[in-house]
């Protein structure tokens, strides 16, 4: 007989309420025009380490986080997922999560429709600006890349490297857009917990599906 698996509170669930609470408080702090305190002396401090160096950094950054790296590198992890690995049901999560992830951030966008600090823009950028895509997108790309690989990890301090890449690169790609004066910080905060949020969300369904999938009756 199947053994059924029950639906629970795991740390999953847990991090998909803390990231939603989390976002649904720095927008509304957003959308109330209290947050000027907060985030124009963190731009003022990052912008007066300007120089030729940083500034050549956040356009790498920025690139690293760009929509366009964003595909090249998702298509080669699908190819990878799908014909070399063989885990169609990671294939299924990853998918969910990136194209899910840059299609809220389409949504959130157009509902709040704030624009990009005018300070002072050492790079340009069009559009609105809260939450941030950058962030939004290098979080669910870095992070769902380090959840999939997590397991197939068996050493610790390959475990402990992989988490330091990804929030190294998730840090690096949201700072650089404070840096360029193209994002708020609250812009940044805002992509981290939601895309925190969507990530924890499939993460707790998939690991659900997953214990489903292992106590299925063997035919």
């Amino acid at each position: 007989m199947t053994k059924a698996v029950q639906l629970r509170a795991t740390p999953a669930f847990y991090l998909t309420l803390v990231g939603l609470l989390g976002f649904m408080g720095v927008a509304y702090l957003v959308t109330t025009d209290r947050l000027s305190a907060f985030d124009t002396p963190i731009i003022t401090w990052m912008q007066s380490w300007e120089s030729p160096t940083w500034t050549a950094l956040a356009e790498f950054c920025a690139l690293l986080g760009s929509a366009k790296i964003v595909i090249i590198l998702s298509i080669i992890t699908m190819v990878l997922l799908y014909f070399v690995l063989k885990h169609r049901s990671e294939l299924i999560f990853f998918l969910i999560v990136i194209g899910g992830s840059a299609s809220l951030n389409v949504i959130l966008k157009s509902v709040f429709s704030r624009e990009r600090p005018t300070i002072h823009r050492i790079l340009e950028e069009t559009g609105y600006s809260f939450p941030s895509g950058h962030a939004m997108g290098a979080f669910s790309f870095y992070a769902s890349i380090a959840f999939l690989l997590w397991r197939h990890i068996p050493q610790k301090w390959g475990r402990v490297l992989l988490i330091l890449a990804a929030v190294g690169m998730i840090l690096m790609i949201g700072l650089s857009r404070v840096y360029a004066g193209v994002h708020y910080p609250s812009d940044i905060l805002a992509g981290y917990l939601i895309s925190g949020c969507w990530l924890a969300f499939w993460i707790y369904w998939y690991q659900w599906y997953k214990e489903r999938s292992q106590n299925q009756p063997r035919k």
